[in-house]
């Protein structure tokens, strides 16, 4: 039920279940990418092995680790209420004949020029790896960082939606399910059979949808699936960063007003 929040008049949208999961995802992520990081630290004051070595003599933590992604992984294979339809549009049970024939995918161009940015951006690091100045802890690290900033591009701000693709949200997006490829990037290189299986099973993630989308674009497009039109959406993102957005700026008015009434009083 939508609730007016007090003194704005505004329309307040509470939390889906899907939002709600977005937020647990960013709290446990973000600890994980701390943890590691204290770890790294630790292992470069005091011992003169590589993070991979040290984890997986800590097999808990590593464990932890392939557990949490690989869970989350195998949660995308399958058609989930706690999802984004972002990313269950490829599913044939969510597919919803809209009675359209035009299959739009606007963003279709884009989603080459992204994949080469990211790969060349990526390569950088590679490079650093393969020259030896990159140990197998720092790859593991800007993966973990990589898997937080993921959630921010859901939740708050998503610079290829808004830079490339120009998409209405995340339901729509193009390469949403490209996201645990694109995390795990950096393990390109990177020796240890977890490190390569939570890469190989993001990679069969990512193939998986391009096939569907090459299969079935109709599920991919708004024109043809109700699914992804704003009255079915189960997520309502876009209206909790409306929200957020619009708290932001009371607080910058706050602030603004606090401020001039206190050089006011100085003045005086």
């Amino acid at each position: 039920m939508e609730k007016k929040s007090a003194g704005t008049g505004r329309k307040r949208v509470p939390l889906t279940p899907v939002s709600i999961f977005h937020y647990y995802r960013l709290i446990y992520r973000s600890l994980l990418l701390i943890a590691v990081l204290v770890l790294y630290i630790r292992c470069r004051i005091h011992s003169g092995g590589s993070l991979t070595d040290l984890l997986e003599s800590q097999p808990v933590m590593m464990g932890i680790l392939w557990i949490v992604f690989t869970a989350e992984m195998i949660l995308r294979f399958f058609p989930s209420g706690l999802e984004s339809p972002g990313s269950q549009k490829q599913f044939a049970r969510n597919y919803m004949r809209s009675g359209g024939t035009d299959i739009v995918i606007h963003d279709n161009n884009a989603t080459m020029l992204v994949g080469l940015i990211w790969i060349c951006f990526n390569a950088v690091f590679w490079i650093l790896y393969l020259s030896g100045i990159f140990d197998d802890g720092i790859m593991l690290l800007i993966s973990c960082a990589y898997s937080v900033c993921d959630m921010i591009c859901i939740l708050f701000f998503c610079p290829f939606q808004s830079w490339f693709f120009k998409s209405k949200c995340c339901t729509t997006c193009r390469i949403y399910n490209w996201d645990f490829a694109m995390i795990f990037t950096p393990l390109l290189f990177v020796r240890g059979i977890y490190a390569r299986s939570l890469l190989a099973m993001s990679l069969i993630l990512f193939f998986r949808w391009e096939i569907t989308f090459y299969l079935h674009p109709e599920r991919f497009s708004e024109k043809t699936n109700q699914y992804l039109q704003c009255k079915n959406c189960t997520e309502k993102l876009c209206s909790h960063k409306k929200q957020l957005h619009s708290l932001w700026k009371d607080i910058e008015r706050h602030t603004s007003e606090r401020m001039r009434r206190l050089r006011g009083g100085n003045e005086e």
